[in-house]
């Protein structure tokens, strides 16, 4: 039996979650029936009691991870029907994000051949990229619940804590298959060279560094920073992609307008390009806001259509922001 496996199991036994060691316990019979020792999957399945499911049936999560001190919850879940999906990306991009989909759905055949999918992966990208809107569309396409990590009570002052916390939220993955989502990972992870401490701050870094080497889950493990460049170079190296979201191009921009406008009537000479050139420079986030506030403003002014003078309106709205801004 492989020795991942082996840990998940004796975790499970630890916290006493009865779900997680029969999902574990069945996944031995996998284990068994692959390695061809079908005489000992037969035994086990019947001390079980009934056939093991299918190993990609969904399975449902356990009861989240709480913090010792004060039993808040360490992660979120987004439900499913409030996942974004829909991205316009270059094609490298999306190739990667596609590859990554399709290793998931593989894994099983993979494994025949001795191969493992991506399930550690890194986006890093200037703000309102669109990172966190990936990591809602892998666990979409991958029908994965996701889990956002809350970094508000995951970490502590209090001595150990953090580290305690932070492996509460790796078992809880690693039992059960999800998306784990660790937004604005830099939070965890700052370079130790960037560091002059040798305290908790670096203690909870090589933590995370070997929580990252020694998760071996069913799901993926999804990290996002703004600030790669401040990223301990070793903790890099634990991601099996490390994927870089731009900024949309005009092009991009162009389709992202379309893509967000869709669900209503827009006026046939709209001038789509020569907005999405104006644009040019803004985050995908802007521009999905710039869109949903001149859908806004024309169902406000009465009109059924959305018309180029909604979105000059919503696009003055942003750049006088940006003026104001400090």
């Amino acid at each position: 039996m492989n020795s991942q496996l082996l840990k998940r199991l004796f975790r499970a036994i630890q916290s006493g979650s009865g779900s997680d060691m029969e999902v574990l316990c069945r996944k031995v019979v996998e284990e068994e029936k692959k390695a061809g020792h079908n005489r000992v999957a037969e035994e086990l399945e019947r001390i079980l009691g009934r056939p093991a499911a299918h190993p990609t049936a969904p399975r449902e999560l356990s009861a989240l991870p709480t913090s010792k001190r004060d039993s808040a919850p360490l992660l979120q879940e987004v439900p499913r029907d409030q996942l974004r999906h829909a991205m316009v990306l270059p094609p490298s991009v999306e190739h990667r994000l596609h590859r990554i989909e399709k290793e998931f759905a593989a894994r099983t055949r993979l494994a025949l051949h001795g191969l493992q999918p991506r399930r550690r992966v890194l986006l890093h990208g200037p703000p309102g990229c669109g990172k966190s809107l990936a990591a809602e569309r892998l666990s979409f396409n991958t029908g994965l619940p996701l889990l956002k990590v809350r970094f508000d009570t995951l970490l502590s002052s209090y001595f150990g804590e953090t580290h305690s916390n932070l492996r509460k939220v790796f078992d809880a993955a690693q039992a059960t298959p999800c998306a784990l989502f660790l937004d604005e990972c830099d939070t965890l992870a700052r370079s130790r060279t960037e560091r002059n401490d040798v305290g908790e701050a670096t203690r909870i870094t090589n933590a995370l560094l070997e929580m990252l080497e020694d998760y071996h889950g069913d799901g993926l493990v999804i990290a996002a920073t703004n600030l790669d460049s401040a990223l301990d170079p070793a903790l890099i190296r634990r991601f099996d992609e490390v994927l870089r979201i731009p900024l949309p191009s005009a092009s991009e921009i162009d389709g992202i307008l379309r893509t967000s406008l869709s669900g209503v009537t827009t006026e046939k000479s709209m001038p789509w390009k020569t907005i999405a050139l104006e644009m040019d420079g803004m985050s995908c986030s802007e521009v999905t806001q710039i869109a949903r506030n001149a859908a806004k403003h024309a169902v406000l002014e009465g009109r059924k259509k959305v018309t180029e003078s909604d979105m000059r309106f919503a696009l003055a709205e942003i750049h006088e922001r940006h003026h104001q801004a400090p």
